[in-house]
C-alpha cells in the first residue's frame, strides 16, 4: 500500500493546492471522478451540482451503503507557508476536505483491487458541506432515489486525536445549526431629546442581556444549547447624536435534540416580541432551521465499531464529547441509518483548528483513514 499512500498524498497536496467553495469544486470534482471511472467504478455526476457519486458492486450481496467525503474548501487566507499552499487567494482547506476526499479515493482503489466484500458501496463526494447545503441538494436531487442506502457513514478528522487513533460513539455528535434575525423598528430621533422617539438601541441592550437566559433558565440543565448573537447592525458611526429607527441582531442557535431545538426558537422569537412590548416598538423575527444535528443511529455504530477496532485494536474510543458545530450529513443520515466517526489528525500545532488560517490535514492520517473505510466495508457487506 506504500505505493499509493505516495500517490494519495500528492492527490491531497494537490486538492488542497487549489481550493474551490461550495458549488464551485469543478476541478475537484473532475479529478475525483477521472480517478474512480479509472478504478473502475460506474459514475454519476451532477447531483448538487457537482456532486459525484461512484459505485462499485461485487458479489451478489443484496445490501448496499453510503461513504460520503466532502470536498469544499472555506473563504479565508492560508497564512501557514507550506510547499503546497493554496495558489487562489482568499480561499483554502482550513477543514480537512481535502483530507476526506483523499481518504474516501484511496478507499474505492483499495477495494477494487482486494474485493473482499458482497454488495454494493456508493461513495458520495459532496458539494458545498460548509454552511451552503450540498447534502440537503443532493438528497433533493435524488440521490437516495438513485443510490438506495442500508446504511451512510460519514467522517471527519479531528485534531487533538493521534493520528492512530478513532472515536465511535452512538448517540449526539454535531449539533443542529440554525440561524436566526430580529429587528427592532423604532422612531428615530435626536440623541438629544430620546423622549420624541422610541429607542431602540436600549432595547437591543435588553434583549442580549436576557438571551442568555434562554440556556440558564428554561433548557434542561442536563440538554446542551448555545444560542449567540453575532452581528448586530445600528445606527452610524458618524452620526453619534442620532437615534436610528432599526437594529438588526443575528445570531446562531444549536442543540442536539428536537424538542430543544424547537425550544430555541420559541423562546428567541418570545423574548423578542416581549421586549418589543416593553419598550413599546415593534420587532420581527426569522427562524432559519438549516441543518439538523449529526445522530449516530446504535446499529450503524455498532458495525463501525467493529471495523474501527479492527483497524485500530485499542487506540478506538467509545466516549468522545460532540462537537457543536454542524455538519450536514445529518441530511443523509436522515435518509438511513447513519454513522459519523472522528479520525485523528494529531496535535493542533500552533492552535491549528478546523477554520484556522494555519490549519492542515495530517498526511499520517491517510493510511489509517483509508483501512478504516475498507474494513468497514468488508464488515458491512461481508463477502460470500
Amino acid at each position: 500500500m506504500s505505493d499509493d499512500i505516495a500517490f494519495l498524498t500528492a492527490l491531497r497536496h494537490d486538492l488542497h493546492a487549489h481550493p474551490e467553495l461550495g458549488f464551485e469544486e469543478e476541478r475537484t470534482s473532475a479529478i475525483v471522478a477521472k480517478l474512480l471511472e479509472e478504478a473502475g467504478l460506474s459514475v454519476h455526476r451532477g447531483l448538487g451540482g457537482t456532486g459525484v457519486v461512484g459505485t462499485l458492486q461485487v458479489g451478489n450481496g443484496t445490501r448496499a451503503i453510503g461513504l460520503r467525503a466532502d470536498m469544499d474548501a472555506l473563504a479565508m487566507p492560508e497564512m501557514a507557508d507550506r510547499p503546497y499552499k493554496s495558489k487562489v487567494a482568499g480561499k483554502m482547506h482550513a477543514c480537512g476536505h481535502d483530507g476526506h476526499t483523499t481518504l474516501l479515493i484511496g478507499a474505492a482503489r483499495q477495494l477494487v483491487k482486494a474485493r473482499n466484500f458482497s454488495g454494493t458501496v456508493h461513495f458520495i463526494f459532496q458539494p458545498a458541506e460548509e454552511g451552503r447545503g450540498g447534502a440537503k441538494r443532493m438528497v433533493e436531487d435524488g440521490l437516495f432515489r438513485l443510490f438506495p442506502c442500508d446504511a451512510v457513514y460519514g467522517l471527519h478528522n479531528m485534531p487533538g486525536l493521534d493520528t492512530d487513533e478513532i472515536a465511535v460513539v452512538e448517540g449526539p455528535q454535531l449539533a443542529s445549526s440554525d440561524s436566526w434575525r430580529v429587528t427592532f423598528r423604532g422612531t428615530g430621533t435626536h440623541g438629544a431629546k430620546p423622549h420624541l422617539g422610541r429607542d431602540p438601541i436600549t432595547a437591543m441592550g435588553t434583549f442580549l442581556a436576557a438571551l442568555q437566559t434562554i440556556v440558564g433558565r428554561v433548557v434542561d440543565p442536563l440538554q446542551p444549547a448555545v444560542v449567540s448573537a453575532c452581528s448586530v447592525q445600528a445606527g452610524d458611526p458618524k452620526a453619534l447624536n442620532v437615534i436610528p429607527d432599526l437594529v438588526e441582531i443575528g445570531g446562531t442557535a444549536r442543540a442536539y435534540s428536537a424538542k430543544v431545538r424547537d425550544q430555541l426558537e420559541e423562546e428567541i422569537g418570545r423574548l423578542a416580541h416581549g421586549t418589543a412590548s416593553m419598550f413599546g416598538i415593534a420587532a420581527d423575527y426569522h427562524f432559519q432551521r438549516r441543518i439538523p444535528p449529526v445522530i449516530n443511529h446504535p446499529e450503524a455504530t455498532a458495525r463501525a465499531l467493529i471495523a474501527a477496532q479492527d483497524v485500530f485494536g485499542e487506540k478506538v474510543r467509545t466516549s468522545f464529547p460532540p462537537s457543536t458545530a454542524g455538519d450536514d450529513f445529518a441530511f443523509f443520515a436522515g435518509e438511513a441509518p447513519g454513522c459519523y466517526v472522528w479520525l485523528g489528525n494529531g496535535p493542533a500545532m500552533d492552535g491549528a483548528l478546523h477554520h484556522n488560517t494555519a490549519y492542515d490535514f495530517n498526511d499520517a492520517a491517510i493510511g489509517p483513514g483509508v483501512r478504516f473505510w475498507a474494513r468497514l466495508v468488508e464488515c458491512e457487506l461481508p463477502a460470500e
